[in-house]
């Protein structure tokens, strides 16, 4: 008997480009990244950092069986031929240590160079390292974080409520604050400019990264800035299809019945094949990543 998931005709692309999903946190949308997952397959998967946050985990772990799925279909997707090329980022940036190591079939490197299908190459980078706050005054990243998740849960609070009013589309708190703050939408141009500068100097098309939870796509110049977003707030990838055009890919896939973060979110049943038992799995999954000696350890 074929399950929910071999129901779905999935889309076929070449690359998928997903950055700041934050897997350990409460603010993880890992049930929208799944759904997302099932319906689309690639050749490449790139993974553009803060893909598991050690930041918050040192605070505090919060790791759902969603979450868990998530790690487990990635690795299934590398086994089945997908290449999987991972670049961390601030928040996972202990997995620095080990670039150009291969773990599990999935590669980890600093940064990388992508030609996509039309011959375009594009820099791929987290872009942390164009942040000067994060560079240069860690304590101030840090409550930054803990103040931008605090925006996030309450959010999801927000969220729940309103469709239990009825009422329809998504409104994004930390969005709207991003948006109002002058600070926030100058330093959000000042980290592009940067970051393009940065890939004029790599001689390349373009530049595709993470980071500052904004995704976009825009021609700056005559080069190409790709922001693949996240899966805290915005839900968004960045899609490469056939003939190399890239696509900017919201995703409000299934929706958990209570807001986010009360744990009460859960695989659906079509994704049992690919999740271990939650405690064992997690484990692995930590061990594999990282030492566990690293875990909880202050900045990493």
């Amino acid at each position: 008997m074929k399950n929910a998931e071999d129901a779905v005709e999935p889309t076929p692309v070449r690359s998928i480009f997903l950055s700041d999903i934050h897997l350990g946190t409460r603010g993880c949308q890992a049930d929208s990244l799944l759904d997302f997952l099932r319906h689309h397959e690639s050749e490449y998967l790139f993974l553009i950092g803060d893909i598991v946050d050690f930041w918050a985990m040192s605070r505090g772990i919060h790791w759902t069986a969603a979450q868990n799925t998530v790690v487990q279909k990635i690795l299934r997707a590398a086994r089945k031929g997908t290449r999987v090329v991972f670049v961390p980022g601030n928040h996972d940036e202990a997995l620095r240590e080990y670039v150009g190591i291969t773990f599990g079939d999935i590669q980890l490197e600093h940064d990388w160079v992508h030609r996509c299908a039309d011959g375009k190459r594009y820099l791929l980078l987290h872009g942390d390292e164009y942040d000067q706050v994060t560079r240069y005054h860690r304590w101030v990243a840090v409550i930054g974080d803990v103040a931008y998740n605090t925006l996030v849960r309450i959010n999801g609070w927000l969220s729940w409520m309103r469709r239990r009013l009825g009422i329809s589309g998504y409104w994004s708190l930390a969005g709207y604050a991003k948006r109002k703050v002058k600070t926030a939408v100058n330093f959000i141009f000042d980290f592009e400019d940067s970051v393009i500068h940065g890939a004029r100097e790599r001689g390349v098309d373009g530049v595709i990264c993470g980071h500052i939870h904004w995704a976009a796509i825009r021609e700056v110049d005559g080069l190409t800035y790709v922001n693949c977003g996240d899966w805290v707030d915005s839900c968004t990838a960045i899609v490469e299809h056939v003939d190399g055009r890239l696509e900017l890919v919201e995703w409000r896939g299934r929706k958990a019945a209570a807001p986010a973060g009360d744990g009460a979110a859960h695989p659906a049943a079509d994704d049992a094949d690919d999740a271990d038992a939650l405690p064992e799995s997690a484990l692995a999954m930590t061990q594999f990543l990282l030492p566990r000696s690293k875990i909880g350890s202050k900045g990493t």
